[in-house]
């Protein structure tokens, strides 16, 4: 029976396949790291495209809320300005930063959110589980931003 592995292969004793020619192992070897390198470069490309879009879409949402675009993509300020887009006081970006609180007070501020820009509890929920595409929605859609009722 022939064996049908290249020339460079040949069988330990337990049937796996092992290289001979080192030279033809580091051309595999070549060959792999070119592949994962082009991978991780088209990974990058559609990764940062999508940054883009969202850091686009949380400008317009803070814009429609009449907060500078520019304050939504400074890391830890914006935590301070997306309560008040919610209706919140800004305090609460503190509470942001709290591990364990900071999931209750980001699925507040979220159905705030929602309800400041008119929508109902599916967009809240579509902000808590697919924030990218729902900022998206809530910044370049045409839903209108409304201040909270004032306390009085």
């Amino acid at each position: 029976m022939q064996d049908a592995s290249p020339d460079f292969m040949t069988q330990d004793p337990g049937g796996n396949p092992m290289m001979q020619d080192p030279a033809a192992m580091e051309a595999m070897n070549q060959q792999a790291m070119e592949a994962a390198a082009g991978g991780l470069l088209v990974f990058s490309i559609i990764y940062f495209a999508i940054v883009i879009v969202v850091i686009a879409g949380l400008w317009k949402m803070f814009s429609k809320a009449g907060i500078p675009g520019i304050l939504a993509i400074i890391p830890l300020v914006n935590l301070f300005f997306l309560p008040q887009v919610g209706g919140k006081p800004n305090w609460w970006g503190v509470l942001l930063l709290i591990p364990i609180v900071n999931l209750i007070v980001a699925i507040i501020i979220n159905i705030g959110i929602a309800e400041r820009f008119g929508r109902g509890i599916g967009t809240a929920v579509g902000l808590i589980l697919l924030s990218p595409i729902f900022v998206c929605i809530l910044g370049f859609g045409s839903a209108k931003w409304s201040p909270p009722p004032s306390a009085a």
